[in-house]
């Protein structure tokens, strides 16, 4: 735990956080830890958590919202069409859901808010001078469109055998392996694309849009330049290299399209009644916001560790940033 003067100086930036000093999976800690990996496995895929209700999501959308495969053998616009209706219908409904609840009619006070600063209004840096009239514009137009064409893409291959489909029955090991692994694949591509886009020019043409939202909102987690929106769910191309279910290609498109509004919410729980709570936020990439050169990743992929730009949370973790700073500085002087 932090000492109680780091503690102290993190409520100076932060209305609400969660226990600190953050901690990553140890999935990847030496010596191997095996039993505290085991249960760490459990906790994240705790049946009333978020990652269990996209997986429930992906198989639904799967089950009752997604045109047969046989229509999707020819490419019409009437399939496509549908698909981003649906996609549209599931960006509504969380991301304005959340922005309407926390946001707008502050269902919840500030409770569980990170940062007290509202969403900014009158700002020339946002399209329409208002962060969210911005965020949606961009998440509704170029992120709506890229998820569903990356998503029609992996049907059509699926459609007309360019691409291996198992079923549960033909290899439910398998079928549970690849649900385990695809967050933590999606953490890898997540990482190494955030890495890049943080270098020169990538920075100040593309990724600087999405890091005009210092504080972030349901709405800013897709809000971000069209090219980094293509790229972003380009993840979804493993399937042409593994066997695969549909409902994994919908988990893994999920986790992004579902899993930036929540990530970028702003709020670490939704509170349900008067003394339950629903885990939303992620603290570790609200850090990224605020510091921006930390947590590039996820806190299940261990990238920020390795390469030293974890940021945990704490006051001196806000010290180890301002030193990496200070000797980048140093050596472009």
């Amino acid at each position: 735990m932090d000492a109680p003067e780091t503690r102290r100086a993190s409520r100076k930036i932060w209305n609400y956080t969660p226990a600190l000093p953050l901690n990553m999976a140890p999935y990847w800690d030496w010596p191997a830890r095996p039993v505290a990996s085991l249960l760490y496995l459990l906790q994240s895929w705790n049946p009333a958590g978020l990652r269990f209700l996209i997986l429930i999501v992906a198989m639904a959308v799967w089950t009752w919202f997604t045109p047969e495969l046989t229509r999707m053998k020819t490419l019409q616009a009437g399939w496509v069409f549908e698909i981003w209706v649906r996609n549209l219908i599931l960006l509504v409904t969380v991301a304005g859901g959340l922005h309407l609840a926390l946001w707008k009619y502050r269902t919840q006070q500030d409770d569980y808010r990170y940062d007290m600063r509202p969403m900014a209004k009158g700002a020339k840096v946002f399209y329409f001078k208002n962060q969210v009239w911005d965020n949606m514009f961009w998440t509704l137009g170029p992120a709506l469109a890229f998820w569903t064409f990356w998503e029609c893409l992996m049907w059509y291959a699926y459609a007309n055998g360019w691409a291996s489909m198992i079923t549960v029955q033909s290899n439910p090991s398998w079928f549970v392996a690849l649900i385990v692994f695809i967050p933590i694949w999606a953490g890898l591509h997540f990482y190494l694309l955030h890495r890049l886009l943080h270098v020169g020019k990538l920075y100040t043409w593309f990724h600087s849009w999405h890091h005009k939202n210092i504080n972030t909102g349901p709405w800013s987690g897709l809000a971000m330049h069209p090219v980094e929106s293509f790229f972003l769910m380009f993840d979804t191309m493993i399937f042409f290299l593994l066997p695969a279910h549909p409902v994994h290609v919908l988990f893994l498109l999920l986790h992004h399209g579902i899993g930036a509004p929540t990530s970028h919410a702003g709020f670490e729980n939704i509170k349900l009644g008067k003394v339950g709570k629903f885990a939303l936020g992620d603290f570790f990439h609200q850090l990224h916001h605020k510091f921006f050169d930390c947590n590039y990743g996820t806190w299940e992929t261990p990238w920020d560790r390795w390469f030293n730009t974890f940021h945990d949370g704490t006051a001196d973790g806000n010290e180890l940033v301002k030193e990496r700073r200070r000797k980048i500085w140093l050596t472009k002087s």
